[in-house]
């Protein structure tokens, strides 16, 4: 009974023993699921490692890539900069060249109309010349200087013949340069050589009276026609520059009211 109790104990005793001690396979499998975990643990450590190495990387490229893009920036507002520059340079060129220009054509005016009437008038003087040398001496054809400038005048004023009078009052001139009526046939030469449409030796005609007799009542005038004169011709900004000059200058004058009047019409108001 005992060898057999005792035999039941043995059989036990190894079934227990044969149920804790691993077999060659759960070894194994332990072995693999351990080499699992520490691949598992390499990996992550290394996914860590490389995800931190490349956020450092995206970084500094976007670091690099903002800097670049200041110093674009600052690249491209300094040439705008340039570019405005430049533009107010071309600008500034472009209105010296123009008010450059405009002189030039007022100064090759000006010596056009200076031309004209020297031309004009050394014409005038080889006609009188020319008249006076063909002409009987004075004590068979003796004329008062009255008789000349009313002659001009009245061809020049009433019948038209604006060429005929202004060579009378040349000659009066000529005969008679001391004379009281000097500044009168003056003024008249230049309203011959407006009727006769030289508006440039008129211009020049009237300017001589404003000169020479700046004090005198017909400069008054003189510089009223001038200014209508320069109308005519289109210089609109001479002409008034001009009617003020008589304006101010002559302002209890008659010619500075009709000076007022013509400023007026031009501005299309009324007086």
């Amino acid at each position: 009974m005992n060898g057999f109790r005792t035999g039941i104990l043995i059989v036990l005793l190894l079934a227990t023993v044969s149920g804790c001690v691993p077999t060659q396979r759960e070894l194994r499998l332990e072995q693999d699921v351990d080499e699992m975990k520490r691949r598992l643990a390499e990996t992550e450590r290394r996914v860590v490692t490389q995800t931190q190495s490349r956020s450092g990387e995206t970084r500094e490229r976007l670091d690099v890539l903002a800097r670049n893009q200041a110093e674009m920036q600052a690249e491209l507002d300094t040439v705008r900069v340039d570019q405005q520059t430049t533009q107010g340079r071309l600008e500034d060129s472009a209105r010296e060249r123009s008010a450059l220009r405009e002189e030039i054509s007022l100064m090759k005016d000006d010596l056009g109309i200076k031309i004209s009437a020297l031309e004009d008038r050394l014409a005038a003087v080889e006609e009188a010349t020319r008249q006076l040398a063909s002409a009987p001496p004075p004590s068979a054809a003796p004329r008062a200087q009255g008789s000349l400038y009313e002659q001009g005048l009245n061809l020049i004023r009433n019948q038209g013949e604006y060429a005929r009078g202004r060579e009378l009052l040349e000659e009066f001139l000529t005969r008679n340069p001391q004379s009281d009526l000097t500044v009168n046939a003056m003024y008249w030469i230049g309203e011959a050589y407006y009727g006769e449409k030289k508006y440039e030796n008129a211009i020049l005609q009237f300017q001589d009276v404003i000169q020479k007799y700046g004090d005198h009542p017909k400069a008054a005038s003189a510089l009223l026609k001038q200014g209508l004169t320069f109308h005519t011709l289109g210089d609109e900004k001479n002409a008034r520059v001009i009617l003020q000059r008589v304006i101010e200058g002559f302002p209890l004058s008659d010619e500075a009211k009709r000076a007022k009047e013509k400023l007026s019409q031009w501005n299309g108001t009324t007086s």
